[in-house]
């Protein structure tokens, strides 16, 4: 995950859900990705109205979808094959919640700890305190203005809604959490790649994201074993995950057949 200091993009990004199917779709794996970024501006595939909002799109999508090749071709591969609508969009916050620390963050250490005692409602003035607190502490590039720190926080809420994390229009709530075994397999395969060890795997704080505990990865890895989308197998303090793939382009293939 990245590590760098916190931002303020999240005012101009949000989820953009349609907007990352409709890029996604447009993306042509056999250019590179600058070809296919010149191609998505010049042609506004977009459909946006100024070449600006255009660029901004664009740079968080870069952010978010683009820093590792194997994701992008999964991603496109997702898309194209029509993958389930909430199966992508649980993806989507995945991928933009690693690429934003902020967004990482406020979930990891500030809803998750809600959803684990049983808090449903989240404040928005106590997640705006929580912010100002890390502005104080230097999380953040640069200071930020009171005005800034209270546009964040807004973006913040009203990303997570858009992502199904949260609920409401003024209030926010913490959804009924339903994350679909596909998504759940491909947030596996990806982190798998990334944290060989077996007991440190179960416990990652990325899994807190979709407020799973290690109890909780470990029912859905039971499920994903038990219909074939990957095999599971713990012998005393050993754990054995395997995937029927390589990659997770071709994990995407599987998981959408």
């Amino acid at each position: 995950m990245t590590t760098q200091q916190y931002s303020s993009k999240i005012i101009k990004a949000g989820a953009l859900l349609s907007d990352t199917k409709a890029f996604l779709s447009a993306w042509d794996p056999s250019l590179s990705m600058e070809e296919n970024l010149d191609r998505i501006r010049r042609h506004n595939l977009l459909g946006k109205t100024s070449r600006s909002r255009l660029d901004d799109i664009l740079a968080v999508f870069r952010q978010r979808y683009l820093a590792e090749e194997d994701v992008t071709r999964a991603l496109a591969t997702l898309v194209r094959r029509n993958c389930n609508g909430s199966t992508l969009q649980w993806i989507f916050y995945f991928h933009a919640a690693r690429a934003d620390r902020l967004l990482h963050d406020v979930v990891t250490e500030l809803i998750a700890p809600l959803w684990s005692r049983g808090i449903m409602n989240v404040d928005a003035q106590e997640i705006e305190s929580a912010l100002r607190k890390w502005v104080e502490n230097g999380r953040t590039c640069g200071a930020w203005s009171d005005y800034t720190i209270y546009r964040v926080t807004r973006g913040v809420l009203s990303t997570l809604r858009d992502f199904g994390v949260l609920q409401g229009a003024i209030h926010k709530r913490i959804a009924p959490a339903y994350l679909s075994i596909e998504a759940f397999c491909y947030v596996a395969f990806y982190l798998k790649q990334h944290q060989p060890s077996g007991t440190k795997f179960l416990n990652l704080p990325d899994w807190r994201l979709f407020f799973l505990s290690q109890e909780g990865v470990e029912r859905c890895l039971l499920e994903a074993h038990q219909r074939g989308l990957l095999e599971y197998h713990v012998a005393g303090s050993v754990m054995r995950l395997t995937f029927p793939a390589a990659t997770l382009e071709e994990y995407a293939n599987v998981l959408t057949k």
